[in-house]
Parts: C-alpha cells; sequence; structure tokens
C-alpha cells in the first residue's frame, strides 16, 4: 500500500508532467500540481500520503525554478480538509479514524471545505501564476511558519494520552490481518519500471505438479487503514 501511494502521488504526477513540459516551455505555459497541507502536517497513520505530498511540493519548487528560463512557471496547490469521499472515514465514517482527527487537528482546522471553494482559488492561482495556493487560506500561517509549528506538534502529538492507546488499537488491528506475504499463491515477478501506459498481460497459469496440494487458507478478516 506504501510503495502503491507513492506510484500514484508522486510518479503519476512526475509522469504527467514530463509528458506536457515540452509544450509547457514552448507556449510559456503553466503547471500547477496537486500536493496538500499534508506535505508539512505530521503524517502520522499517514505516512505514505505525507511523505508523496512532501515530495510533491518539492517537484513544483524545483519546476518553478528550471522553467523560468522559458518564461514558464509552476505552482502548487495544497488543500486542507475537502469535503470528498476520500475524507469521508475521518468525518464519522470510521469512529477511530475520526477523534484522530479530532485530536491531531485544532477546531479551525479540523473542519472541511466544499470542493468548489477548492476549484475557485484554482482558478484565480493559475490566472496568476501563482507558486502556492492554500484552501482554506487559515492553513496559510501554518505552512509559512513549519519551522517552528512542527517540532512543537510533534512533541503534542507524543505526548497526547488520549492518542496513544489510539495508535495502539490501530496497531493491533494492523497486527491481526494477513499480511500479503503470508498469503499462499504463485509470487508474480516485480512489475518493470516505467510509465504504465497499459494495463499489464495475464499472469501465465503456473504448470500442474503431481502430488497432493492443499486448498489455500482464506485470508484473515482485519481493519482497513485509515485514509485521508
Amino acid at each position: 500500500m506504501f510503495e502503491h501511494v507513492i506510484e500514484v502521488n508522486l510518479l503519476g504526477v512526475w509522469r504527467t508532467v514530463r509528458a506536457a513540459l515540452p509544450q509547457i516551455a514552448a507556449h510559456r505555459g503553466h503547471v500547477l500540481v496537486n500536493a496538500s497541507v499534508y506535505a508539512y502536517v505530521n503524517g502520522a497513520v499517514n505516512a505514505a500520503y505525507a511523505a508523496s505530498k512532501a515530495a510533491v511540493e518539492q517537484l513544483a519548487r524545483a519546476l518553478r525554478v528550471e522553467l523560468s528560463p522559458h518564461g514558464a512557471t509552476a505552482g502548487v496547490l495544497c488543500p486542507g480538509w475537502v469535503a470528498t469521499g476520500m475524507a469521508r472515514p475521518v468525518f464519522g465514517g470510521d469512529e477511530l479514524a475520526t477523534r484522530m482527527r479530532e485530536i491531531g487537528f485544532p477546531r479551525p482546522l479540523a473542519a472541511a471545505v466544499p470542493p468548489e471553494a477548492v476549484a475557485r482559488r484554482v482558478v484565480r492561482g493559475i490566472e496568476r501564476r501563482s507558486a502556492s495556493i492554500t484552501v482554506p487560506r487559515r492553513w496559510q500561517p501554518v505552512g509559512i511558519l513549519r519551522g517552528l509549528v512542527n517540532p512543537l506538534c510533534d512533541r503534542l502529538l507524543i505526548r497526547d494520552r488520549e492518542l496513544q492507546p489510539l495508535l495502539r488499537a490501530l496497531e493491533s488491528a494492523a497486527t491481526d490481518a494477513t499480511p500479503a506475504d503470508d498469503v499462499p499463491g504463485p509470487r508474480l515477478p516485480p512489475a518493470p519500471a516505467g510509465p504504465r501506459d497499459a494495463a499489464p498481460p495475464p499472469p501465465a497459469a503456473a504448470p500442474e505438479r503431481p502430488g497432493p496440494r492443499a486448498d489455500p487458507a482464506p485470508p484473515q478478516p482485519g481493519r482497513p487503514g485509515t485514509h485521508r
């Protein structure tokens, strides 16, 4: 799951931008990539997501400098909580995830904004070729002061007595689930590196082997992880 999130959120962004760069440079265009406030807030329980968004922010910053000789620009979008299906688990869809959001984010920052609010800011930001777009604006001081705010937030989360048992509960649920490597069956070779322009071909059937063969054990139920 960690690698899949990085594959989509970071490498997917890079492959899309790479394909468009010649036209962007030739026409002095603008690139806007989608990150998140998780580019700079603590990514506990969402480490893959936070790491991918931090990397996307760095990609946009580098692109803005590298495109400047061509008269082109780049920017990054950092939305906070947005009222979409992806955020539903942390807004009542999952009790554990919802409580973690309430503990981890102060009340003004814990509320979700409608997608339309993000769209309006995106349009204005593209028209102005903004280097950074933060939605809602109440997140801007956190981003600007991240060097001071982040160590304090990390310390508070580590010492939060209500958060600790929730982390333990989530850890236990993940431990109870059967890891993918423990599921019997053939092991497929890793996919080759590079753009995924088409679905991979189905794997060839494994040859039958003589002798008794046990049926694979059913997967064990487990609590799915939370996603933002």
